[in-house]
């Protein structure tokens, strides 16, 4: 089992579960992280530092975020490891807010 960033992550990209990753697990894409699962060890870490709650076991991921588990393995083959914290885009709190941000994903790596 691996660990799933979803939806919530996009334009907000809050880097706090970086911080524990023991595996360096995370990567970056433009507006939001994902989680390369070959590299996850499962140990839950980052779970409690999202302060969005957008990271999920891939088994309770919820049923309207379910694409987020191919994102994820897909996304994290073309995007680059991010192993340190970073400053969350000046605008990350007031998309912490909106729902149904999907079609904001960004698929390029950061500039």
């Amino acid at each position: 089992m691996t660990f799933v960033v979803t939806e919530a992550c996009i334009q907000c990209k809050y880097t706090d579960c970086v911080a524990v990753c023991p595996v360096d697990a995370f990567r970056e894409g433009a507006n939001m992280l994902v989680i390369d699962p070959r590299e996850c060890i499962d140990c839950n870490l980052c779970v409690p530092e999202c302060p969005v709650e957008a990271i999920y076991p891939e088994h309770e991921v919820p049923a309207e975020q379910q694409a987020f588990i191919a994102h994820n393995a897909d996304l994290a083959r073309s995007w680059p490891a991010i192993t340190r914290v970073k400053a969350a885009p000046a605008d990350a709190a007031a998309w912490a807010e909106v729902r149904h941000k999907r079609h904001q994903l960004e698929r390029d790596p950061p500039r």
